[in-house]
């Protein structure tokens, strides 16, 4: 046996040593260098040597002894003409001109008949130099070429062994929860752990519920890459060279059976190849996190939908009893903040072809502003009955502006828009798609009972209000006054009579007549304003009852208004009238506080008329 069979046969010994040690070992590309670094020192005298890996008509470094040198991967058409008729070669200049090559000398080719499974390099030794002239050196190709097959094997198989045990592991995570920030924390940290140079990141499609404290990137079809959207639209994993960012990207769609719910975005090196193992692997993960969130955006969903119709119904019940439109739309203006936190809400009601603000709307909506959201949302109502669900609102008008989110919802009785709701947040892509489903059913909820309160308030001012004189009908007033006596520490009551308003009737007609009633009714109301009632009691006889009033200020009320009356009525006229005050010391019983007045007018009808008569003053009289 010569010298060189014997290293050859040294060789094959450490060669199968290191297999077989390591069977049982978790070794990994380090290590392995490690043992081969120590094996060529010992029996061809080589301290640098590194191993490129070929896969998909590239060369990837794989096993090298230098842990700190970095090597790119290259194109194998670049090496094809060097290995044409040899397996041992120079290393090629263009090799050699790279900083990380330039002690490499020598580079062999690890081809097991048609099969390329790589090619050594190596900065030759005397040793090595005669060992290659050898009539061994083709079986010690072969031997390496093996060695290397069977660690890159090894390798794998422990990555794989280890890969499916955490997917397993995770897969039996996510059936025992479903909190969201748990299945994409394990995500995340899965992937930092396998590809720790790699930044790794989620984008998460805008109709998720923003129930994750993660810092996750919301998915926008305008922004994102188009091999991004590429991957969320097909389902399948997409890759980019990206130039402008010096990066290659990988898209992995996070699938379940229903939807995709994102992208996990791996960004590597621009040169890196992703292998058909690590395409794999990432797939399997992406897929199995995406049934996961699935499942758990289900059991959310369902929780949520119990919620929301609870509160469908708790808001239909409220708003179908007896409250007033004042108080149905804060109790609205309430429901809303609380199921969507925005930071500013109003409600826009149409009277008379015109939009105007309504109750419980926040003040912005004053503001120059806040009217800027209202006129695009009422201008859009006016072309469409379709509502509005704005990502990003600035993105619509030239100026920025401090509320990006939006969802205007009209409301609708008989097909016709009665007005409409807008919420709105700082934040874009603050509302969920169900948010705006929920808020559609709220609003369509309350879009009748909103409109059936208005026809209330209508019919009950019909009720409360005489339509010529736009004074309060006499029905009113008794309620009015039954209150003040109950409550009230003292009160005055005036009972008036035009001084013959037939005669009016008669020479200028009813029309003029009913002019004269309405003069008289916008002055009462002038000077009486908002401290009493100012009602019409019948025909011509109106009436004015003050609360919490001295009887010094009653006698100085009176008297204006009936001096004032000839003075604002056309054709002139005067006015008698009969008053009575009280207070707490005592209080009249309802029909005495009227039968006092009318027979204190009575007697200034019968005493010249054109003036006021006091009930305690003139009692004596009628006792």
């Amino acid at each position: 046996m010569t010298g060189h069979q014997l290293k050859l046969m040294e060789l094959k010994l450490d060669f199968l040593n290191i297999i077989t040690s390591t069977v049982d070992e978790e070794n990994y590309i380090d290590e392995y260098g490690e043992k081969l670094k120590n094996c060529f020192i010992q029996h061809l005298d080589i301290e640098k040597c590194c191993f490129l890996l070929f896969e998909n008509e590239i060369l990837k470094p794989y096993i090298h002894v230098n842990s700190m040198l970095k090597i790119s991967e290259m194109d194998w058409t670049k090496f094809e003409d060097t290995f044409r008729e040899q397996i041992k070669a120079p290393i090629p200049a263009f090799l050699k001109a790279q900083e990380e090559f330039k002690e490499y000398t020598d580079i062999v080719l690890l081809k097991d008949n048609v099969i390329v499974y790589g090619v050594f390099l190596c900065k030759s030794s005397s040793l090595w130099n005669a060992f290659c002239q050898s009539n061994v050196f083709t079986d010690f190709v072969t031997l390496l070429t093996k060695v290397i097959n069977s660690i890159v094997k090894n390798i794998e198989i422990r990555i794989n062994e280890k890969q499916y045990k955490q997917l397993y592991n995770m897969t039996d995570l996510f059936h025992s929860t479903m909190e969201i920030d748990v299945i994409l924390e394990n995500v995340i940290s899965t992937m930092k752990e396998y590809y720790q140079e790699f930044d790794v990141e989620l984008i998460l499609s805008n109709d998720q519920e923003r129930k994750t404290t993660l810092n996750i990137k919301q998915f926008d079809y305008l922004s994102e890459r188009s091999a991004t959207v590429e991957a969320f639209v097909s389902g399948n994993i997409t890759i980019e060279r990206v130039k402008d960012l010096n990066c290659c990207l990988l898209n992995s769609p996070i699938k379940g059976r229903q939807a995709i719910y994102g992208i996990l975005q791996v960004k590597a090196p621009y040169d890196y190849n992703f292998t058909k193992r690590e395409k794999e692997f990432i797939r399997m993960l992406t897929n199995t996190s995406g049934n996961a969130l699935e499942n758990a955006k289900l059991y959310h969903q369902s929780h949520r939908l119990i919620s929301d119709l609870q509160l469908i119904n708790e808001t239909s019940h409220r708003l179908n009893s007896e409250i007033n439109i004042t108080e149905m739309l804060i109790f609205l203006r309430k429901q809303l903040m609380k199921s969507f936190q925005p930071k500013e809400l109003c409600f826009v009601i149409k009277e008379n072809d015109q939009f105007r603000i309504a109750e419980g709307s926040s003040e912005f909506f004053e503001s120059e502003e806040g009217l800027l959201y209202i006129n695009h949302v009422a201008k859009h109502f006016d072309c469409s009955k379709d509502p509005l669900f704005i990502a990003d609102f600035s993105r619509l008008i030239s100026n920025d502006v401090n509320y990006k989110s939006m969802m205007a919802i009209p409301m609708f009785v008989e097909q016709q828009i009665i007005g409409f709701s807008i919420v709105l947040h700082t934040d874009s892509y603050f509302f969920s798609f169900d948010s705006f489903k929920l808020m559609q059913s709220l609003i369509q909820h309350s879009s009748l009972a909103i409109s059936n309160s208005f026809l209330r308030s209508k019919l009950q001012e019909m009720i409360d209000y005489d339509h010529l004189t736009n004074l309060y009908a006499r029905s009113y007033l008794d309620e009015f006054v039954v209150k003040s006596l109950a409550s009230d520490d003292s009160g005055m009551f005036l009972l008036l009579d035009i001084d013959d308003f037939k005669r009016v009737n008669d020479s200028f007609g009813h029309q003029v007549g009913d002019q004269v009633l309405v003069q008289i009714g916008e002055k009462l109301i002038q000077e009486v304003g908002d401290i009493g009632v100012c009602a019409r009691w019948g025909g011509e006889e109106l009436s004015v009852y003050v609360p919490n009033v001295s009887k010094e200020e009653a006698f100085q009320l009176s008297e204006t208004i009936v001096s004032q009356i000839p003075k604002v009525t056309n054709p002139v006229v005067t006015v008698s009238a009969g008053l009575i005050t009280w207070d707490k010391s005592d209080r009249p019983e309802f029909q005495k506080l009227f039968l006092q007045a009318d027979t204190a007018l009575y007697h200034a009808k019968n005493s010249g008329k054109n003036k006021f008569c006091y009930y305690e003053d003139i009692k004596a009289f009628y006792s």
